[in-house]
């Protein structure tokens, strides 16, 4: 079972041509978490993709999550699902995933994060914390929303919504622990490169972060 309170580089993906080498390339560079977040294509297209992924991320020993479907993580035999606030259950991802998958829930707003604290997910979203692309017509949660959650989270959450190399030491710096990365390695010139950097960053601020004594 892999221990996400370990993992702090979590990439979303599409589907794309190249797969078969963007993915080799951020996992070596230091993605240690990887979704495939497909909204455009059909459930065979998705299958193939991540049936794609999937014998590569066990080569890195890196979790594999599949985007809002747990019956689609099931069949392509996913590490588990990340679902949102409008999809499936966390209840039902459970009732067919079993209690060793993974299973990540969005949150967007306070009372969403309160409700998701009652439930079973491994893991949490936060954000995004500025407008993306990616998430089409949702403003920006900010910093706070994301540093409230991770205070208050008994479990790990990922902050999502542009994160870069030249941001994640100052995030860091606020409290804030692992992050979702998505443009700034899927448009990357050198997609290796880019992750090998971010994670170098990464690295450096979390290892200048004071430990509070116990």
């Amino acid at each position: 079972m892999f221990d996400l309170a370990l993992r702090n580089l979590y990439l979303c993906v599409g589907a794309r041509e190249d797969m078969a080498t963007f993915l080799p390339q951020v996992l070596r560079g230091g993605v240690d978490v990887v979704q495939l977040r497909e909204k455009d294509l059909d459930d065979d297209a998705r299958i193939r993709a991540a049936r794609l992924m999937v014998p590569i991320c066990r080569d890195f020993a890196v979790p594999f999550v599949m985007n809002d479907s747990p019956e689609l993580a099931q069949l392509v035999g996913a590490d588990g699902v990340h679902v949102g606030q409008d999809d499936v259950s966390v209840a039902r991802c459970r009732e067919l995933l079993g209690d060793e998958a993974i299973v990540g829930l969005s949150t967007h707003s306070a009372h969403e994060f309160d409700a998701a604290l009652a439930q079973s997910a491994s893991y949490f979203s936060a954000g995004p914390i500025v407008a993306t692309p990616t998430k089409p017509g949702r403003e920006g949660t900010g910093v706070a929303y994301a540093l409230a959650c991770e205070r208050r989270s008994d479990r790990p959450v990922f902050v999502t919504g542009g994160v870069s190399r030249s941001n994640v030491a100052e995030l860091v710096d606020v409290g804030l622990r692992r992050f979702v990365v998505v443009r700034y390695l899927t448009d990357a010139a050198e997609p290796e490169r880019a992750a090998r950097e971010l994670r170098e960053a990464l690295d450096f601020a979390l290892s200048t972060v004071t430990v509070e004594p116990t």
